[in-house]
């Protein structure tokens, strides 16, 4: 069966999911002559206007109810509309995992998970329906937060959103229809030009946000840091991960994170005991990640005391 790539638009009602939609199909490099279906799984204020629909060779198609989702629908709608691309404007309210795994079919592969937030309700949200705000913004691959004003800009990099999600990229767009890159305005409090790069243990936090998601900056770089052994199962028997226990984004939500660090006799190593790690970063391919990131090239690793906070933050 031809492949149709699939492009989903992921939000609460009001976030701007369909006036995003309506800005790519505007522009004749996405669209390209080709057949777009645009499936839509919720009713917001937007509506996508006739004549860009009829420009853009798009048709849309409405869900009521998510039990009307299935493999069988999705393939009669291929078969029946001819598309060479898919967008979806999913229901924020819906799981989106079962969605992926159960309905979509394995001829239309994900290429990509927007995640539109409206930063004026971000926190009403986050704290009222955290768990589904957390899966819109770790599932997506691009996440826009917008009708920022400049005080939402400061309260969105307190709240440090690349912690939830370092692999994406994350872009702020203002009431006046400027944007920015959320990267742009993070100050890191440890210096990159030293030597040895000093991770202090509050500081933990910011260096594995942004080691993950610009781990070009730290090519070649040699760190020092404290983190708790983690002998996994998964990586190999001369590895081990430095970490710490971390949340990102409430009290819910507290997981592992560290690298990869490669070359130590992890036989002398202590699973869950705490150390002083300094090491090299490179980027490579590694199977526990999935891809490529940040790994770490053991130089010196010596016993130490648990910081008085076990827990890292990211602010």
């Amino acid at each position: 069966m031809q492949e149709i790539p699939v492009y989903l638009f992921n939000g609460f009602l009001e976030s701007g999911k369909t006036s995003f939609i309506a800005d790519i199909l505007s522009d004749p490099n996405f669209t390209e002559d080709e057949r777009s279906l645009v499936i839509l799984c919720e009713e917001g204020i937007e509506e996508l206007d006739d004549s860009l629909l009829s420009r853009a060779r798009a048709t849309v198609v409405t869900v009521e109810d998510k039990s009307e989702l299935s493999l069988r629908w999705f393939r009669d709608l291929a078969k029946q509309y001819k598309p060479d691309r898919v967008l979806i404007e999913f229901n924020g309210m819906w799981e989106l995992d079962p969605f992926i795994e159960n309905c979509l079919p394995p001829e239309w592969p994900l290429y990509q998970i927007v995640a539109t937030v409206n930063a004026e309700t971000f926190e009403l949200y986050a704290a009222n329906m955290g768990p589904r705000m957390f899966e819109h913004i770790t599932t997506a691959d691009l996440i826009v937060f917008n009708r920022c004003t400049d005080a939402l800009k400061d309260m969105l990099h307190k709240r440090n959103i690349r912690a939830m999600n370092p692999r994406a990229t994350i872009f702020l767009d203002d009431v006046n229809g400027g944007s920015e890159d959320y990267r742009d305005n993070m100050e890191l409090p440890f210096d990159l030009d030293a030597p040895v790069i000093d991770i202090k243990d509050e500081d933990f936090g910011l260096w594995y946000v942004d080691a993950s998601g610009s781990p070009e900056k730290y090519e070649g770089k040699v760190v020092r840091f404290k983190g708790m052994a983690y002998k996994s199962p998964q990586v190999a028997k001369n590895e081990f991960v430095p970490g710490r226990f971390a949340m990102v984004c409430c009290a819910e939500d507290i997981t592992f994170v560290g690298f990869i660090c490669r070359g130590a006799d992890t036989r002398k190593i202590e699973d869950k005991g705490w150390y002083w790690v300094t090491a090299e970063m490179r980027t490579e391919y590694n199977p526990a990640y999935r891809g490529e990131g940040p790994v770490l090239y053991y130089r010196h690793i010596e016993p130490a005391e648990k910081p008085v906070e076990e827990v890292a933050t990211f602010s």
